[in-house]
């Protein structure tokens, strides 16, 4: 690991004027990535600046038609929120599966998102129900969030302070997990929101992305066979060691039909 200077901040905009003066400081969420990173020595910044002693990012609330969930909370409380499972039950059972029991204990859903894993599974969540990201600056779209492998819409200096998740009609999230790391080879988030359907898929390539025939499919008929012969073009897939971009291809349309049949009930 490589030395650096950590600052405990205790307000946003503490913790903003910090990455703000140090151009090469780290966000530290829920640290379940960056930790491992810094261990490996893959990651040097000369700054870490930790968000957990602010109190006020934590926390699950229902507003309207929407579930608002704060940067800083953990995984755990997000599945075991009894406002998320009777309001969003796909998003409390895709958060149960991340990870082990350590990793929903500590890892967060701001430093989920902002990380941007290409498996990860919250960016399928906030992709797939359309949630607005709120920063210290400005409100940001899931669609206009995620830009590619590891990268986001958020700018020097820019915290993530909440996520606004829409309530869906319906929704149902599926996944082919790797069985080690458990993160996404291939998932699925399928939801109905009400104004539409989308179709979100994570894991199969460089990062989170909808599937917009699978979504016209579904929305003049939600069955699992309006999704069974949609294909992803391997071409623009992932290929490792874990499995091939033909693979993913094939697996793309077997767990989004798996989720429509779940959001059937």
């Amino acid at each position: 690991m490589h030395q650096f200077n950590y600052h405990r901040a205790t307000s946003v905009a503490d913790a903003a004027a910090l990455a703000t003066k140090n151009a090469d400081a780290k966000i530290l969420g829920g640290g379940q990535s960056l930790v491992a990173a810094l261990k490996l020595r893959l990651a040097a910044p000369t700054d870490l600046v930790d968000l957990a002693g602010i109190k006020d990012l934590a926390g699950i609330k229902v507003e309207g038609n929407n579930i608002v969930i704060g940067a800083m909370t953990r995984h755990a409380e997000v599945a075991a929120s009894k406002d998320v499972k009777a309001r969003i039950p796909a998003l409390a059972s895709l958060v149960s599966s991340i990870g082990d029991r350590m990793v929903r204990n500590m890892g967060t859903i701001g430093g989920s998102i902002a990380n941007n894993d290409p498996a990860a599974d919250y960016p399928a969540a906030v992709l797939g129900l359309g949630a607005t990201i709120t920063t210290n600056k400005r409100k940001i779209a899931a669609d206009d969030f995620f830009k590619g492998m590891y990268e986001t819409a958020l700018a020097a200096g820019e915290i993530i302070t909440s996520v606004s998740f829409p309530i869906p009609k319906k929704a149902a999230y599926m996944k082919f997990r790797n069985p080690a790391s458990r993160f996404a080879i291939v998932g699925a988030f399928v939801a109905d929101t009400g104004g539409g359907v989308r179709v979100a898929i994570t894991g199969a390539g460089p990062g989170v992305f909808r599937v917009a025939e699978m979504e016209k499919a579904l929305a003049s008929k939600w069955a699992p066979e309006s999704v069974a012969s949609v294909v992803v073009p391997a071409s623009k897939l992932n290929t490792d060691l874990h499995a091939s971009a033909e693979y993913r291809s094939h697996l793309i349309a077997v767990m989004a039909r798996r989720a429509v049949e779940a959001a059937r009930g």
